[in-house]
């Protein structure tokens, strides 16, 4: 990753509206920073959150509160705790989904 276009600055993610995206079920809501080429986000699932497609996008994900879990297309499974997160590249062989059965609070960059 190579961030580029984008000054220093500080970013206060209560002043970011929070805009819920629909999963295959559950919510989730996004506070996003966006500019150059990086999209930073701030991301709350709800509990019972399962997203609705599988994500071939890069991310450096780290988990701030809850669990997650994120599964890999080939069915591999992992679950996520405060303190933990993963590193994926832009491919098809990395498509992952993520699901949070009692809900998380996650800090993604892409």
């Amino acid at each position: 990753m190579k961030i580029e276009g984008i000054p220093y600055q500080t970013v206060d993610w209560n002043k970011i509206e929070a805009v819920p995206h629909r999963g295959e079920s559950g919510e989730a809501l996004w506070r996003t920073f966006e500019k150059g080429n990086i999209r930073a986000r701030l991301v709350e699932y709800g509990p019972g959150y399962l997203a609705d497609h599988w994500c071939p996008r890069g991310h450096v994900l780290f988990v701030l509160e809850g669990s997650v879990i994120s599964e890999l297309e080939d069915g591999t499974k992992e679950e996520l705790t405060p303190d933990m997160g993963y590193v994926a590249e832009d491919d098809d062989k990395n498509r992952h989904r993520s699901f949070s059965p009692n809900g998380v609070k996650l800090f993604i960059v892409d």
